[in-house]
């Protein structure tokens, strides 16, 4: 398949190239600056701003899929997530890339009570304004016609593990659990080739 990342230089995005390049995909690595990722591989590197429905449509045109793992923390969460959402839905479409998978955050994502797990007794909610931008744009994403998929790790990201080669469908957000990037991005890699989840969101956890 030809798969296109948008973020691909953050954490999630390298580990989702990885993963794509390891199952023999063609990949197309969108970042803002390609000179400052010359480190991604075997893999075409552009300039793109998925904030632009234009720049997405002109990075997308030709690929079977999408993936987005993109963040800006320079600016306001529930801008960036909206924005981002908007343009992504756009230009998808005018590219005529139907799938669109998108790492997510698990604070937004129903907890064991049913209730957003940011909402839950004891959640640490420094970050809420990030989870809050995160709901924002899972909205927008709601309102698209694309083939979408909101993937999110049921707790947090083990930054320091290695990779399992597994991973677990979560049956709610769980704030103890841990998985790594590696294992996240072959869940995301999953649902680019062959399709389980559509229209919603899930949460991934460790196996």
């Amino acid at each position: 398949m030809n798969i296109v990342v948008f973020g691909a230089g953050g954490r999630a995005g390298r580990q989702a190239v990885a993963e794509a390049r390891r199952r023999g995909h063609e990949v197309t690595a969108v970042v803002r600056d390609p000179a400052g990722h010359g480190d991604l591989g075997d893999v075409r590197v552009v300039a793109g701003d998925v904030t632009d429905p234009v720049s997405v449509e002109r990075a997308a045109a030709g690929h079977d899929a999408a993936i987005s793992a993109a963040a800006d923390l320079s600016v306001s969460p529930h801008d960036f997530f909206t924005t981002s959402a908007r343009a992504l839905s756009t230009g998808l479409a005018k590219a005529g890339v139907p799938r669109l998978v998108v790492v997510g955050l698990a604070s937004v994502m129903p907890g064991a009570s049913g209730a957003p797990l940011m909402d839950e007794p004891g959640y640490p909610n420094e970050y809420r304004a990030f989870s809050l931008g995160h709901a924002a744009g899972l909205e927008e994403l709601r309102t698209c016609d694309l083939d979408w998929l909101y993937v999110a790790p049921a707790g947090d990201f083990d930054h320091g593990g290695t990779r399992a080669g597994r991973y677990l469908l979560a049956d709610h957000g769980d704030m103890a659990s841990r998985i790594t990037y590696a294992d996240f991005a072959i869940a995301l890699l999953d649902e680019v080739e062959a399709p389980r989840h559509h229209r919603a969101a899930i949460s991934i956890r460790e196996a």
